[in-house]
């Protein structure tokens, strides 16, 4: 119990602590409006710079970063990675504020996200702490403040630049103070007292000990460190190949995993971009309600997500099929916010591809977790996060960094909405064969059944 509980306060220190700094960390007032701070009087840049030079930048290196995230993450007991992140958070908030230029919100992007990539340790450190009958209280904890401190910070820039005319150079300096209050509490977690890795190897080192007496201390560490710390990552590779395959052998978990990376990947362009669209649809627009559309779409989203655990659905028959037709209505959201000249529809839109989107990835999270072992999950959902990056670096290239093609904004989302649109035909197609496959086999069960009774149950 000792190596679940590391501070006095069990499992509430650490669960007050993170969700303290999840809230300030996403209470991020510019957000909403950073594509205008951008192309506006503080930083000049143009919207054909800000979209395929500055914000491909965070599509790239997320990605990139991912991957040594994810390896290093329970080597270093993920405290140090979790401040990394708020110090990332920081740098990246505080070039956006006082830099100048093209290069300096590239170097924000950047920043930016290798804070994304960490979002890992973030999600997992709890687990490393408290017991594993609180998994599910803590859980709802760290993500609801999450949750929370987005929708407050969205919301809060809403009310701040529309009714208190608050210029967004504040607003910006409001997001810096935020990030900051989350570093310094990301200093106040406590290490978690043991690893994977340290656990794995601590016998390993206490035999070397013995035999290696002689050599300094500090050195013993170093060498343990180094050669403990590269049969680790070798084992995790080789066991990263062999789970994948076991994961996804299983058919319904494979559909499902499609469309949590597919899914992500074309929401989150949607996410990127929405910015340059209304701005496009409305340009010069100093009330815009980006905050407050953002606010209420995450806030509707969470509801959404709150009204899926009250479904009564046979998920293993329907599921799929559910996926594929409210992908279609996303897809109808986006080619609608595309093509319409009403700022006021484009928002109504966005709000309704978010909710969707969110239902939509929780049904797929808990479909995945039921046929998982616990100790898959990170695996399989990390995963599925990296290939929505791959995909979403793909898309970006294409659409967006191809000098050949040269698409205006609207254009962009036309392909967007034709993504979702393929998604959607092949869920649906497959959600329709798992229907009609189910619904067969249950009717030869209930035949199989009938040949089987007794001669004289026929003639009662």
């Amino acid at each position: 119990i000792a190596r679940y509980t590391p501070c006095c306060a069990g499992w509430v220190g650490p669960t007050v602590l993170l969700c303290v700094y999840g809230f300030f960390s996403m209470m991020r007032p510019i957000e909403p409006f950073l594509t205008e701070f951008f192309t506006g009087p503080y930083k000049n840049l143009t919207a054909t710079q800000v979209t395929t030079q500055v914000y491909p930048v965070l599509t790239y290196f997320s990605l990139v970063f991912l991957i040594p995230v994810l390896l290093v993450t329970d080597l270093l007991r993920y405290k140090p990675v979790i401040v990394l992140q708020g110090l990332s958070y920081v740098t990246a908030f505080l070039l956006v504020l006082l830099g100048s230029g093209i290069r300096a919100a590239q170097v924000a992007l950047f920043s930016y996200s290798i804070a994304m990539a960490a979002d890992v340790a973030y999600f997992t450190y709890i687990y490393s702490v408290v017991q594993p009958s609180y998994y599910q209280r803590v859980t709802s904890y760290v993500r609801g403040a999450n949750l929370l401190g987005y929708a407050v910070g969205a919301l809060l820039a809403q009310i701040l630049q529309s009714l208190g005319g608050v210029s967004l150079y504040c607003l910006a300096f409001v997001t810096l103070i935020s990030v900051s209050i989350a570093l310094i509490t990301s200093l106040l977690l406590p290490m978690p007292k043991t690893s994977l890795f340290i656990k794995e190897n601590y016998s390993v080192q206490q035999r070397n000990a013995d035999e290696d007496a002689d050599k300094s201390e500090s050195q013993y560490y170093i060498w343990v460190w180094s050669v403990t710390a590269a049969r680790h990552i070798g084992r995790m590779f080789t066991r990263l190949v062999l789970d994948c395959k076991q994961c996804y052998s299983s058919v319904a978990v494979l559909f499902f995993c499609i469309w949590a990376a597919t899914g992500r990947c074309g929401f989150y362009q949607v996410a990127s971009y929405v910015q340059l669209l209304w701005l496009y649809i409305q340009p010069h627009n100093f009330t815009a309600y980006n905050g407050g559309v953002d606010g209420i779409g995450t806030l509707s989203g969470a509801a959404a997500t709150v009204a899926v655990g009250h479904m009564s659905l046979e998920w293993s028959v329907w599921g799929e099929l559910l996926l594929g037709v409210l992908t279609f209505l996303i897809a109808g959201a986006v080619f609608l916010m595309d093509l319409t000249d009403n700022i006021w529809i484009s928002y109504t839109c966005y709000i309704l591809s978010k909710t969707i989107y969110m239902q939509l990835a929780t049904i797929c999270s808990f479909q995945i977790a039921k046929t998982l072992s616990r100790k898959r999950y990170a695996l399989v959902f990390g995963i599925n996060i990296f290939m929505g990056m791959v995909l979403q670096s793909v898309l970006t290239a294409i659409v967006i960094n191809t000098k050949s093609l040269q698409l205006t904004i609207t254009s962009q989302f036309v392909i967007y909405a034709s993504f979702f649109v393929a998604v959607s035909l092949l869920l649906t197609v497959r959600g329709v064969y798992t229907v009609l496959h189910m619904k067969r086999a249950a009717a030869g069960n209930q035949a199989e059944r009938a040949t089987n009774l007794p001669e004289g149950s026929h003639d009662l």
